[in-house]
């Protein structure tokens, strides 16, 4: 992703369309909706997108890793969407199935609430990172600390002052044998703590789907060292 990309005016894309919600309640899920899909303890098990919406049954169609074998029995499993265009988080329950093709059917897909909270799963971290500003006080590469990551944002730890609003490029080795990740940031929330330190909660900006990927692959891979799988 080129900076300059960043500030050109693209085109607006039409939003995508809308389905009745599958428990007929007021909550909109809609096919095409991306999601993650985590187990009852929290685990994320993979993301995909959501197609094929038919009451309350839909096919998962998976494009990241997952530790689930095509052969598996069906599960219960948390699914959480996000509606770009509401910007909501869509908390949904249901029972997965293997299909052919990296590709999961639910059944009783249950939506159970939705809010403006965060969407995306979040993995904890305490990595060294920087983060770049271009302009003003803080302008130059800075150290500070990954908190935690999801496909949409991160927190950062930091002892510099930066404000609501303020971007930054965060770059990142998020596992030490892959390649550093950059991320164009912007700040969202701003927590101070004691000793003169910040905690910066950030979403991501123009990220491609290619880059969300990545992002995930590098989370899943983060989360199985984690837990000692290799």
């Amino acid at each position: 992703m080129k900076l300059f990309d960043l500030f050109r005016r693209k085109t607006k894309e039409p939003e995508p369309e809308k389905k009745e919600p599958a428990d007929g309640g007021e909550l909109d899920i809609y096919s095409g909706m991306r999601v993650e899909v985590t187990s009852f303890e929290g685990r994320l098990l993979f993301v995909a997108k959501l197609l094929g919406l038919r009451g309350n049954t839909a096919d998962l169609h998976q494009y990241s890793e997952t530790e689930l074998p095509q052969d598996s029995e069906p599960v219960r499993v948390n699914i959480r969407g996000y509606s770009g265009h509401e910007r909501k988080a869509v908390y949904m329950e249901g029972i997965i199935t293997p299909l052919p093709e990296k590709v999961w059917h639910v059944e009783d897909l249950t939506v159970t609430k939705a809010g403006n909270d965060r969407a995306f799963f979040r993995l904890d971290t305490n990595l060294d990172a920087t983060a770049a500003m271009f302009s003003g006080l803080n302008a130059g590469e800075k150290p500070c600390k990954l908190l935690n990551i999801s496909v949409g944002g991160a927190s950062i730890g930091s002892e510099f002052r930066y404000h609501n609003g303020d971007k930054f490029l965060l770059k990142v080795k998020l596992l030490e044998d892959r390649p550093v990740s950059a991320m164009f940031c912007q700040v969202l929330r701003v927590i101070e703590r004691e000793n003169a330190q910040f905690e910066y909660g950030c979403q991501f900006l123009e990220l491609t789907e290619a880059e969300q990927e990545k992002i995930t692959q590098n989370i899943f891979a983060a989360q199985r060292r984690q837990m000692g799988r290799f």
